[in-house]
């Protein structure tokens, strides 16, 4: 069942899972973690599909991550290692969690650069009956295929993270959890069109602008 995203209601907060799949963690230079890397992405940073992101003017290595996202559908906290998680799962739907790769190398840490306005495309549609285990999941910037990777490559999977961030925080209706990217992350530019397609998903459509006038 494929439902729109529900704009009208913000999430509470956007955890985020760094280096989720090996070979974008390679890339970066860096280790697989032995825990989950979690982070927070500002939820004044969704925009939807069709919507323009945007560079900010403190940056010039603005670049593109696909990745499945979970919209929470039930509150849920201290999840023990067995709990079944399908009910607290109201969708999943395509993200693009946009980074300014040079403020995160300058900074040491996530939080400015990944929470510009317009830095989390979400969207088009919200899909309850997808089995995630192994889906496509697809980057491409004016056609031309930059990630592609499956969700099976995750090295934490979708049931674990979930059971896992309910232990650090609790997570309530609306929340978005953004599983990670596969490798070929790369800079956008101005006038990019930039596209994630989830298989069984769709496909997450947006133009970037430099933001000039």
């Amino acid at each position: 069942m494929k439902t729109e995203i529900d704009r009208q209601n913000p999430p509470s907060k956007i955890v985020c899972v760094g280096r989720n799949y090996a070979e974008h963690a390679a890339e970066l230079g860096n280790e697989v973690p032995a825990a989950p890397l979690l982070f927070l992405k500002a939820p004044s940073a969704i925009i939807y599909d069709g919507d323009d992101i945007v560079i900010p003017k403190q940056s010039s290595q603005v670049e593109h991550e696909a990745e499945l996202a979970v919209v929470i559908g039930r509150a849920c906290k201290d999840l023990p290692d067995d709990a079944d998680i399908s009910s607290h799962i109201l969708g999943f739907t395509c993200l693009n969690d946009v980074t300014a790769r040079d403020l995160q190398r300058l900074d040491g840490q996530f939080a400015r650069a990944k929470s510009f306005d317009t830095f989390c495309p979400i969207g088009p549609y919200l899909v309850q009956d997808v089995d995630v285990k192994d889906l496509r999941v697809v980057c491409r910037v004016n056609g031309e295929v930059r990630q592609d990777g499956r969700t099976s490559q995750m090295v934490f999977p979708v049931d674990f993270l979930i059971r896992y961030i309910s232990r650090q925080m609790t997570l309530v209706p609306g929340d978005i959890i953004a599983t990670g990217t596969p490798s070929g992350v790369s800079r956008l530019n101005d006038g990019d069109v930039c596209e994630i397609e989830i298989d069984g998903i769709g496909i997450l459509a947006n133009r970037v602008s430099s933001g000039a006038a």
